[in-house]
């Protein structure tokens, strides 16, 4: 059966992984992280996702940091675990084992590199839909993947058990419109991209999966907030407020600038693993300034 109510509501971090100095993942400061979140609005925190460094974390670390955050979190905002993947079986077993480990739902990106069609995008998520107890976020980013799901395609997924939301990248706010259209309440909208909150949550969307809120979570909050309380004027005000904050940590590759402001601001997440790489001393020092800007130093 579809969810009675949503996953989440308001603004959800999409949290980075935080590494030591070999590049282990630092489980130490992964809890800080969390208890700074929901210590200043965190709605829910996703795990492994992108912004998390999903794609450069092998099996056991992968389940391992979701097990983890799951304990940490212990119940206080819903954990959504981020797993998916290229390759559908791989997607079912991370999926199974997030479950196992007591995540509330699971974040399934489109499948990358690969591709498929929009056929292969139904298979896909149906396979996996099949396979799991718990509801499941679908991810739409077409910018990191390479496939874009149509609103259309969206309309066939909405049919399906288990499929309870999307969160959606494209950028494309007339294929939301179309999606709300098409679904109507079968599928629970989330941003995915945080300079468009208030638009998106404007054609009926329940919050968002926020990169921002890694760095200013009660912002996120706030504007996520305000719309859903009907008040788009001060969500619009706010989304504007941070657009430059938003802009910057976008400069280069998610999650790079992210991680280097929160290192500018003390919070000590190490670098990203390659092949990812530090920001350029020129935008470092962008980045200095803007958090500078925003009192965030």
């Amino acid at each position: 059966m579809k969810l009675d109510k949503p996953i989440f509501t308001g603004a959800a971090v999409a949290i980075v992984t935080p590494f030591d100095q070999y590049g282990n993942i630092n489980y130490p400061k992964l809890a800080e992280l969390i208890e700074y979140q929901i210590a200043h609005s965190t709605d829910a925190i996703v795990i492994c996702g992108t912004t998390g460094e999903s794609a450069a974390l092998d099996m056991v670390e992968h389940i391992k940091a979701i097990e983890f955050a799951i304990k940490q979190v212990d119940h206080r905002v819903p954990v959504i675990a981020g797993t998916g993947s290229n390759d559908t079986a791989v997607a079912v077993k991370l999926s199974n084992q997030a479950e196992a480990a007591g995540a509330d739902a699971l974040l399934v990106v489109t499948p990358y590199y690969n591709k498929t069609s929009q056929d292969g995008l139904v298979r896909h998520y149906k396979y996996i839909a099949d396979r799991v107890s718990h509801p499941i976020i679908v991810y739409n980013v077409p910018s990191r993947t390479g496939v874009n799901i149509k609103p259309e395609t969206f309309a066939r997924l909405a049919d399906i058990e288990r499929i309870a939301a999307i969160k959606e990248a494209s950028g494309n706010i007339s294929d939301v419109a179309k999606i709300v259209r098409l679904c109507g309440d079968k599928l629970d909208i989330y941003s995915g991209n945080d300079d468009q909150i208030t638009a998106i949550m404007s054609l009926g969307a329940k919050g968002v999966i926020s990169v921002l809120s890694n760095v200013a979570p009660e912002g996120a909050h706030d504007i996520a907030q305000a719309a859903l309380d009907g008040d788009f004027k001060k969500s619009a005000e706010l989304q504007i407020h941070y657009l430059d904050l938003i802009n910057k940590l976008f400069m280069d590759v998610n999650p790079i600038p992210v991680k280097e402001a929160m290192n500018i601001m003390g919070l000590e997440v190490g670098d990203c693993r390659m092949p990812l790489a530090p920001l350029s001393p020129a935008d470092h020092e962008v980045m200095v300034q803007t958090l500078k800007d925003y009192n965030l130093i």
